[in-house]
């Protein structure tokens, strides 16, 4: 089955956005304007999602920063490459060492789960393989809007004061220059108030001019060492010297006649193709609304099971991608599915922090790119003077011994984070997206079964209510969620609870191609302060 552009189903919020030279789609409309200043300064998508993740530190601090990881999926050469640029734990740090500090668990703020950010590496890394612009260019505009200031939007102020509401809380010296710096009023900055940062400006320059280096083996790197020491953590400046990204291959399953791509481990994207394979495995998808919700529900809690049982860094897996794709396992995972709701024997997701873009060129070149300090602003450590607020992404680790993802001296924790990507027959089809911790597998799966089984654009698949499993039967559904399906899958079984607000199930981008006459069609997140702008 194709993707059917023309199709307006009465659902959707807003119609599909279509161009024809190139396209931008983000979570804030100030980034989305950096990628298409470059695009049209004759930069192509690579380019433009780099000006854009770099823009989004700085216009949207609440769900990324200078101090966090990326992923990125990138269409070029006729082919598609994958960027890991998740960062390791520090060498100096231990379970032994952080059990010893009285944690039965890895903190959530804090030096501890700090680890080796890739952000700025993955910008670099990009524009040195792809790029077509000088590097100082495509990091202008966020230098720019650090500078000059600009007008927060309003969920990222709302975010914004929530977490100002969290750090203020917290005891210790070393929140306090997250205080200082992102609450410089003693109160976050409110929507429709102008914020600047002359200090993430200098931080960015220094990035710009030194293509990262100087984060990496600089004054930055230094003035990272010196805070995380002081304050008891343990990441060093050897640690970021020695930080390279990874070019990897991309894995992926068939899916409805496409291939869907995603990030191999230690990224989660292993869980959305497991669900995707194992509804695959089931033949077409019902006609009855209940039971196809039903089987998409079954499918990701059973992907989920598997994926935070066995996912980790690659080289701590017993089980591997291969043997967790094998047509034969998916086809025996999904025959557990059944009327009723079934208890998963693992898992238990929760929110994060997190931003999404894509981008499109008149050549052909499609990046899918994910950027993030898992939740919010991260560990609440903000490297005096520079802006830099720093990931915990260490939280992910576990002190068990025996758990396959357990903290270890340089090594990568598991990752929520997962850009996506859809060819047909070997030909792109186009880059999706949906943030949110632990919910974006499940939204990866959403939106791929609602493109390519309920034949929706871009923007309506975005705009469909979504739903996301919680533990055991529990599934959470936004609070627009039609009742009557919400009923049905209580008799089903399933513990379903209705949401306050929309906030946690995820922001999402996707921008499609068609191949015939190289147009794109674009949607972009209703739930956030996002845009989409064609060219």
């Amino acid at each position: 089955m194709t993707f059917d552009p023309h199709y307006y189903p009465s659902a959707s919020r807003r119609m599909a956005t279509y161009g024809h030279r190139g396209m931008v789609a983000t979570s804030q409309p100030m980034a989305a304007q950096a990628g298409m200043e470059i695009l049209k300064q004759g930069g192509n998508a690579i380019d433009a999602a780099i000006a854009m993740a770099a823009a989004l530190t700085v216009v949207e601090p609440t769900a990324n920063g200078i101090g966090g990881d990326a992923f990125a999926l990138v269409w070029s050469e006729k082919r598609l490459h994958g960027l890991n640029a998740s960062g390791p734990s520090p060498q100096s740090i231990s379970r032994e060492a952080v059990i010893g500090m009285g944690h039965d668990e890895m903190p959530q703020l804090g030096p501890l789960p700090v680890t080796v950010p890739g952000a700025p590496a993955a910008w670099a890394a990009l524009s040195e393989r792809f790029g077509r612009l000088p590097f100082t260019t495509l990091m202008a505009p966020a230098i720019a809007y650090a500078e000059q200031g600009y007008a927060v939007s309003p969920v990222a102020g709302l975010a914004w004061h929530q977490a100002w509401q969290r750090f203020s809380a917290c005891q210790g010296e070393a929140f306090t220059p997250w205080l200082e710096h992102f609450a410089p009023q003693g109160r976050a900055p409110r929507p429709g108030e102008v914020w600047r940062s002359a200090a993430m400006a200098a931080t960015l320059s220094a990035i710009a001019e030194s293509r990262a280096d100087a984060f990496y083996r600089g004054e930055l790197a230094e003035n990272i060492d010196t805070f995380i020491q002081r304050h008891g953590g343990f990441l060093r400046s050897s640690d970021l010297a020695a930080y390279r990204p990874e070019w990897v291959e991309p894995v992926s399953v068939g899916y409805r006649d496409h291939e869907i791509w995603e990030i191999p481990p230690n990224g989660s994207g292993l869980i959305a193709l497991q669900a995707l394979g194992m509804l695959e495995t089931l033949g077409a998808p019902p006609r009855d609304p209940v039971e196809l919700l039903h089987q998409r529900i079954e499918a990701t809690k059973l992907a989920y099971a598997d994926g935070l049982h066995h996912i980790s860094e690659r080289s701590a897996m017993e089980t591997g991608p291969e043997e967790l794709l094998d047509n034969g396992y998916l086809r025996a995972r999904a025959g557990l599915i059944n009327r009723d709701a079934l208890k998963p024997t693992h898992g238990n997701p929760h929110k994060g922090g997190t931003v999404y873009l894509a981008a499109a060129d008149s050549d052909g070149n499609m990046v899918s790119f994910i950027q993030s300090n898992y939740e919010g602003f991260g560990s609440g450590m903000v490297v005096p003077g520079s802006g830099i607020s720093l990931q915990n992404r260490g939280r992910s680790f576990s002190l068990a011994a025996d758990h396959v993802n357990a903290l270890a001296p340089g090594k990568r924790p598991y990752h929520t984070i997962i850009p996506g990507f859809i060819t047909r027959h070997g030909e792109p089809v186009g880059p999706f997206g949906v943030m949110g911790g632990f919910m974006q597998p499940q939204g990866h799966v959403q939106v791929v079964t609602a493109m390519l089984d309920d034949r929706l654009n871009p923007q309506a698949a975005l705009d469909l209510p979504r739903w996301m499993w919680t533990h055991d039967t529990t599934v959470q559904v936004e609070p627009h969620f039609p009742d009557h399906l919400a009923q049905a899958l209580a008799r089903r079984g399933h513990r379903i609870v209705k949401a306050v607000d929309s906030l946690p199930f995820g922001r999402g981008q996707i921008i499609l191609r068609d191949p015939a006459s190289g147009t794109l069609c674009g949607g972009t997140e209703p739930r956030t302060d996002s845009a989409v702008l064609p060219w």
